[in-house]
């Protein structure tokens, strides 16, 4: 027997009593715009691992949760008579058919690209062009209290610190504040690496930090020079130490051994092992236990 499908007025629906201050949800009923964005940047970030686990099962419970975030807010935004999710679907649709002329012309979902033009012929930059000369326009739009427009405008203050580094550093290199090529990003790396390094010798720890800052900014740049996302190149070394580590944790425990039982060498031994791959575990060189 087949059941009925809810929808997304169901959805809506299933808010608006979780927020009724009678019948409600106590939790639902407390949780304010602030309360809730913390559970946003969760839920986005649930929906990026699923996504690289190539987990696609769990995709439409993640998805969803991340939706929810969406009705969450808008239903905030009803009960203060600001907008609902339907002003929230309106000018979503409006944004895209703006930003997309090469694909709606007469910026409406009844007209199309004219038959006979391929998709061969709106070339990507061209397109990726055209799409940030309408978001710069936008900005510009917003820009009502007089203040001087910048390229930086609206880049999320809340974004992981990586993405938003690169995110900024993107923003200035398409007015050309950037380097040529990747070369003057390694050089900047290695003139900020020279400034930790004095720092240290200095025992500055304070500045040692700020220059830190200063070296992961350039090393985020050279990042972006590669076209590569730094969230995810660092979430793949964070998965490539945690698989190697664990490796370390199981070559040791298979002896009756912790790493508290041993010193670095051994560690370094199996770390070593780990990186081959599948290797088959052997002994350490003798004398690496610790006493």
């Amino acid at each position: 027997m087949s059941q009925n499908r809810y929808g997304i007025d169901d959805l809506l629906g299933l808010m608006a009593v979780l927020r009724d201050p009678v019948e409600g949800c106590p939790w639902d009923i407390k949780q304010d715009w602030d309360s809730i964005v913390p559970h946003t940047l969760e839920e986005a970030y649930e929906v990026a691992d699923a996504i690289e686990r190539r987990a696609f099962e769990e995709l439409p419970g993640e998805l969803g949760d991340l939706l929810f975030q969406v009705i969450y807010y808008s239903r905030f935004g009803e009960e203060e008579g600001r907008f609902d999710f339907h002003d929230v679907v309106h000018t979503l649709t409006d944004k895209m058919l703006r930003r997309h002329p090469h694909v709606f012309p007469e910026g409406t979902l009844a007209s199309r690209r004219p038959p006979g033009v391929s998709a061969e012929q709106v070339e990507a930059h061209l397109v990726n062009s055209r799409w940030e000369s309408l978001k710069a326009e936008e900005r510009t739009q917003r820009a009502s209290d007089g203040s001087a427009d910048s390229v930086l405008d609206d880049v999320p203050r809340t974004l992981p610190a990586l993405s938003r580094a690169a995110k900024l550093s993107k923003r200035a290199a398409r007015v050309g504040f950037d380097w040529p090529d990747a070369r003057g990003v390694i050089a900047k790396i290695r003139e900020e690496l020279e400034e930790v390094e004095e720092a240290l010798a200095e025992d500055d720890t304070i500045h040692a930090a700020e220059e830190v800052g200063d070296l992961l900014f350039a090393v985020t740049n050279l990042a972006r020079t590669l076209k590569a996302d730094p969230e995810r190149c660092l979430r793949e070394t964070n998965a490539k130490f945690e698989r190697r580590f664990r490796y370390v944790e199981a070559a040791l425990d298979a002896r009756g051994m912790t790493t508290s039982d041993v010193d670095l060498g051994t560690m370094e031994h199996y770390w070593q092992q780990a990186k081959l791959h599948d290797a088959p575990i052997s002994e350490p060189p003798s004398g690496d236990r610790r006493p």
